[in-house]
């Protein structure tokens, strides 16, 4: 499937999926190049640390208290009116459905006081095309989401055409990261104080298990993995022991990342046979340097060229929502005022109704 192509659309996209409240303007060229004209993004990070993670009332109640302040910056920024915009696009899912209402609402407000197309938008998808803020990455690629909700290998063939390679069985690779971190005592948000921890420190010191050993598809599992860690940090008394875990914890959730990312470039190499192979890493996790570093080394081993967004764009951000709006836009998708917040979205229906990793009423990751 080729890129869209228009005219140029600017799009207003809104992110309030779980504790940014986040907004960009985005323009889509003729020639299908991206420029970000504004981006801007408030953290919560301060009202959630007490509790070591994300409340949501508490999200979805500052979302409401920022949003209108946070979209009037990002137009101001970008220079323009409401009445410059081609459409808005505001993410309806997945995520915590009390803060995804907040931004959606906002959205179609502005679409019906403006007569403007509304893009209602999955989160995942804008992770999906997030590297293009950054790159010229054409379509399809091989992409592996990775961040604190979700991990999925997913081959990605354009807009909106996206086919389930992978998945996790229990909890995100972010998510693991984050309550390892919590049980070293670290400090909210977990992932990268984690990593900061790790540097020094010797990953062959602890032995972690592997997942899923037995099997050979795509699918991840680290609660298995988390639980160890746990157990190890309640026995640890020194920095350096401190440190040593949080290395092994960091590389064994980079090879598990590796190996299950190096089957489905197998399957994907099988089925595009004669095409150019690209890898996309996208979602907060790719934020990781060990995490980078060690896919990047596995797409180069394979015959793939290797993107990742900038690394303001690998966790939540509204412009990959514009992004993803306007590439919809260009094919002249848009949503009814009447679409819904969805707290479950997953890209690729069929496989989720097919194969679900979570049986119904049982708690896990939003993929």
């Amino acid at each position: 499937m080729t890129d869209p192509t228009t005219l140029g659309l600017t799009v207003l996209g809104l992110e309030t999926s779980c504790d940014e409240t986040a907004a960009a303007v985005v323009r889509l060229d003729a020639d299908g190049g991206v420029q970000v004209l504004s981006s801007v993004i408030a953290s919560q990070i301060a009202q959630h640390a007490p509790y070591g993670g994300v409340v949501p009332e508490i999200a979805a109640r500052s979302h409401v208290e920022a949003i209108d302040a946070i979209a009037a910056q990002a137009m101001s920024e970008a220079g323009l009116a409401y009445d410059d915009l081609d459409g808005v696009a505001a993410t309806a899912g997945p995520g915590l459905v009390g803060g995804v209402m907040v931004g959606l609402a906002f959205g179609k407000a502005v679409a019906l006081a403006r007569s403007l197309p509304l893009v209602a938008v999955n989160h995942l998808e804008g992770h999906a095309v997030s590297a293009r803020l950054g790159a010229a990455v054409a379509y399809p690629f091989l992409l592996l989401l990775v961040s604190g909700g979700h991990c999925q290998l997913l081959e990605v063939g354009g807009v909106g055409a996206c086919r389930r390679l992978g998945t996790t069985m229990d909890d995100a690779a972010g998510e693991a990261f984050d309550k390892i971190a919590k049980t070293l005592g670290l400090p909210y948000p977990g992932g990268p104080a984690l990593e900061k921890l790790a540097v020094g420190g010797n990953a062959e010191r602890y032995a972690l298990p592997r997942a899923r050993l037995g099997h050979k598809d795509c699918d991840f599992s680290f609660s298995g993995l988390k639980t160890a860690a746990a157990r190890i940090a309640e026995g640890l008394s020194t920095e350096a022991e401190r440190r040593d875990l949080a290395a092994a914890v960091q590389a064994a959730i980079a090879r598990q990342l590796r190996e299950r990312t190096e089957r489905a470039m197998d399957l994907y190499a099988q089925a595009h046979a004669g095409e150019a192979l690209r890898f996309v890493v996208a979602g907060g996790v790719a934020a990781n340097g060990t995490v980078r570093a060690v896919l990047e080394e596995a797409a180069r081993a394979r015959g793939f060229s290797f993107t990742a967004p900038p690394l303001a764009y690998c966790t939540d951000n509204a412009a990959m929502i514009a992004l993803a709006g306007a590439e919809r836009l260009a094919l002249g998708i848009s949503d009814p005022l009447d679409a819904p917040a969805r707290p479950r979205w997953p890209l690729d229906a069929a496989a989720a109704a097919a194969n679900p990793s979570h049986l119904a009423g049982r708690k896990g990751a939003k993929a």
